[in-house]
C-alpha cells in the first residue's frame, strides 16, 4: 500500500524514536544522545546510539541505523507499510482505508471472514484442551514433556472425537457452512452431512508471521490414519509459503534459523531457548519458503530427522537453499532421529554444540555422495573424485572455488592440484564455469584514494546535522552537486533543502529510500564519528580542512569530465572560484557569530 508522504511525515514526527526503541532496548542517556547493546549484533560495550534531536539510531559496531521506521522494518522484520501501520496504530494516526473495486472488496472481506472463523476454531480447540474430553490430548502433550507455559505459547488445543462438534460450535456463531468448509475447518458428504475435518486429534494452529491463524495441523489419538493431518490450502492458507513457528523465529535475534520437519521438533527447540526454530507444513522444502526465510536470515541450520529420508529431504533443502543464495548447514543428531528425541536424552547444551559445530552443507553433500562409492576400488573411487570435480564446478566464483578445492582435496587426500585440474578439464568440457577474467595488462591498478573521498564527505553532512547554523556560513562555497555519490548527493540536496525551507529534519530524508540497504548509508552519513577537538580554533581548522577537501575534490572530479560537458565547465569554474576565497577565508563555527 502507498501512503502519502505527508502522512508518512505525521507518522514518524508522532513516533519519538527514544520512546519506541526504549520499548526494545535498555538504552541510557550519555551527553545529548542515548547508548545501549546493539539488538541486530551480538556486543558487550554499547556501540548502539539514539539521537533524539536527529530521530534516529546508529551502531557504530555494525554500522546498523536509520529511523524510527527503519528500526521496527529491522528488528520486527516488517515491510515498509507493516511497519507504517504499527506505528500509526501506536501514535493514534488514522490511516486511509484503501479504496478497492467491488470485486476485491469482496475478495479482501471473504479473507477477513477466513481469519475470524480460523480465530475461533482455534479458540474452541484451546478450550476443548482443557476440558475432560481433551485429557487423552493433554495427557499427550504432558508425556511429551511440554510445559503448561509452551502449550500456551503455540496455542496448542484438541478436536473432540465426536465429528461434528467444531461446526456445531461455529454455526452458533454465526458463520456458515459454505464459509466453515472454505476454511478448510469441515467438508461434506452424501453420507455423513456437514462433519469436521479434524477429530480426535491434538491441534497445532498454524500462524503466519502476524501471528494471524491461517490453518491446523492435527496428531491424531491412538493408532488411526494419516498420523498427521493438516488443513487444505485456502485463500488465507498457502502451504509453499508459509513456515510454522516463523511467527516468533522472525524476532528471534539469532544469527541463524533452524529448519527441521516437524511441528512437536518445533516446540520442543523453542522450549529448549531454540527460538529460532521453524519447520515446513506437511510438506517438502519449497522455494517459496527459501524466499520467506531470506527475508530474516543468512543462514539455515538443517535439523531434519537423521534416518534415510531425513538425509534425501536435507539434500533437497540444501539445493533449494542454493537457489535463493542462503547459506546452509547440517546439524548432525545421530545417535537420536530428530530433535525432539536429542534434546529429551541430551539436553539443550549438548545441542547447542552440535549447533556449533553443524557441518558445511558442501560437506555433507559429499560425505552422503561417498556413501554410493568404494573407496577400495581404484575405479570406483576415481569415479567419485570426478563427482567432486562436478559438484566443485557449481561454484561461479573463483575465490570461493579454491578455497573448497583445497578444503576437500585436504579431507580426502587427493592433491590439491590433482583435483584442481580435474575440476578444470571437467568445466572445459562442459562448460559449466566461465574462464575467469583476467586484466590485460599485468599491472596492478593502483589504490585510488575513493575511502578519504567519501569520508570527507561523509563528515562534513555529519558536521552541518550536529550544527544546522553552520549551513548558512558555507552555502555560498558548497552545494549537493559538490558531492560526488549518487547517494550522497541525494541526500546533501535533501538537507540543505531542508535547511534554506526552514523545516531542518535529517530523520524524514532517511524515509526518502525505499531500499533499506539506501537507509542504512543514509543513516551513517549523519553519524560519522567526528574526530575530538580541544579548543575551538581546532575544531575551526578541522572544519575548514573538510569544507576545503570537499571542494576540491569536486573540482578534481568535474575536471576529469571536461570535454563536451558544459554543466562539468561550469562547475570547475565555479569550484576554482569557491577553492580561491576558501583558501583565504576563516568560517567560525561559534554558533553565536
Amino acid at each position: 500500500m502507498y501512503y502519502p508522504d505527508e502522512l508518512v511525515e505525521e507518522v514518524r514526527a508522532k513516533s519519538d524514536i527514544v520512546d519506541v526503541i526504549s520499548g526494545y532496548v535498555r538504552i541510557q542517556k550519555k551527553g545529548s544522545s542515548y547508548f545501549g547493546l546493539c539488538p541486530f549484533h551480538n556486543e558487550k560495550s554499547p556501540s548502539f546510539s539514539v539521537s533524539p534531536s536527529k530521530q534516529m539510531y546508529y551502531c557504530f559496531g555494525c554500522g546498523a541505523g536509520g529511523n524510527v521506521f527503519t528500526f521496527v522494518m529491522n528488528y520486527e522484520n516488517f515491510t515498509f507499510p507493516e511497519a507504517i501501520k504499527m506505528l500509526a496504530e501506536r501514535a493514534g494516526v488514522n490511516l486511509p482505508e484503501i479504496e478497492y473495486s467491488d470485486e476485491i472488496k469482496k475478495k479482501e472481506n471473504r479473507r477477513a471472514r477466513l481469519l475470524e472463523v480460523n480465530k475461533e476454531a482455534a479458540k474452541y480447540f484451546f478450550y476443548q484442551l482443557r476440558s475432560e474430553k481433551g485429557a487423552i490430548g493433554y495427557r499427550y502433550l504432558s508425556n511429551r514433556q511440554l510445559s503448561d507455559e509452551t502449550i500456551k505459547q503455540f496455542g496448542l488445543g484438541f478436536a473432540n472425537k465426536t465429528s461434528d462438534d467444531l461446526t456445531r460450535y461455529l454455526k452458533t456463531k454465526g458463520y456458515t457452512d459454505d464459509l466453515i468448509q472454505e476454511a478448510g475447518l469441515a467438508s461434506f458428504d452424501e453420507r455423513f452431512g456437514m462433519h469436521d475435518k479434524f477429530w480426535n486429534r491434538v491441534i497445532f494452529p498454524i500462524q503466519d508471521i502476524n501471528h494471524r491463524v491461517i490453518g491446523f495441523g492435527g496428531r491424531v489419538m491412538g493408532d488411526g490414519e494419516p498420523k498427521y493431518l493438516n488443513s487444505p490450502e485456502t485463500p488465507v492458507f498457502d502451504k509453499s509459503r508459509n513456515l510454522y513457528g516463523l511467527n516468533f523465529a522472525r524476532t528471534a535475534r539469532k544469527n541463524n534459523i533452524i529448519l527441521c520437519e516437524g511441528y512437536m521438533d518445533v516446540i520442543a527447540m523453542h522450549q529448549a531457548g531454540f527460538n529460532q526454530a521453524v519447520a515446513s507444513l506437511g510438506t517438502a522444502f519449497t522455494p517459496g519458503q527459501a524466499n520467506l526465510l531470506r527475508r530474516y536470515t543468512e543462514e539455515v541450520l538443517l535439523a531434519y530427522d537423521s534416518d534415510g529420508a531425513g538425509t534425501k529431504a536435507a539434500l533437497r533443502a540444501i539445493a533449494i537453499l542454493k537457489e535463493v543464495d542462503l547459506s546452509g548447514k547440517v546439524i548432525n543428531l545421530e545417535p537420536y532421529k530428530d530433535p525432539d528425541e536429542f534434546i529429551k536424552n541430551l539436553g539443550k547444551e549438548a545441542f547447542q554444540e552440535r549447533i556449533d559445530h553443524a557441518e558445511n552443507s558442501f560437506f555433507f553433500e559429499i560425505r552422503i555422495l561417498e556413501r554410493d562409492y568404494n573407496m577400495n576400488d581404484p575405479e570406483s573411487k576415481t569415479k567419485f573424485h570426478r563427482e567432486i570435480a562436478k559438484k566443485l564446478c557449481g561454484f561461479s566464483e573463483e575465490v570461493e572455488r579454491e578455497n573448497y578445492i583445497s578444503a576437500i582435496a585436504e579431507k580426502y587426500h587427493i592433491g590439491f592440484d590433482n583435483l584442481r585440474k580435474l575440476v578444470a578439464s571437467y568445466a572445459a568440457q562442459t562448460g559449466l564455469v566461465k574462464p575467469v577474467e583476467r586484466p590485460k595488462s599485468g599491472i596492478q591498478k593502483k589504490n585510488v584514494p575513493e575511502d578519504n573521498i567519501k569520508r570527507v564527505q561523509r563528515l562534513l553532512i555529519t558536521w552541518i546535522t550536529d550544527e544546522p547554523k553552520l549551513y548558512h556560513k558555507i552555502k555560498k562555497y558548497i552545494s549537493a552537486g559538490d558531492f560526488t555519490e549518487d547517494l550522497y548527493k541525494v541526500v546533501a540536496d535533501k538537507l540543505f533543502t531542508s535547511l534554506e525551507e526552514g523545516n531542518y529534519n535529517p530523520a524524514s530524508i532517511i524515509s526518502s529510500f525505499a531500499d533499506e540497504e539506501e537507509q542504512r548509508e543514509a543513516a551513517a552519513l549523519f553519524n560519522t564519528k567526528l574526530e575530538a577537538l580541544e579548543t575551538e580554533q581546532d575544531r575551526e581548522k578541522a572544519f575548514h580542512d573538510i569544507l576545503y577537501a570537499v571542494k576540491k575534490n569536486s573540482f578534481d572530479y568535474y575536471s576529469t569530465r571536461l570535454g563536451t560537458d558544459v554543466e562539468a565547465l561550469n562547475k570547475v569554474i565555479e569550484g576554482k572560484k569557491a577553492l580561491e576565497e576558501l583558501g583565504k577565508t576563516h568560517i567560525s563555527i561559534d554558533e553565536s557569530q
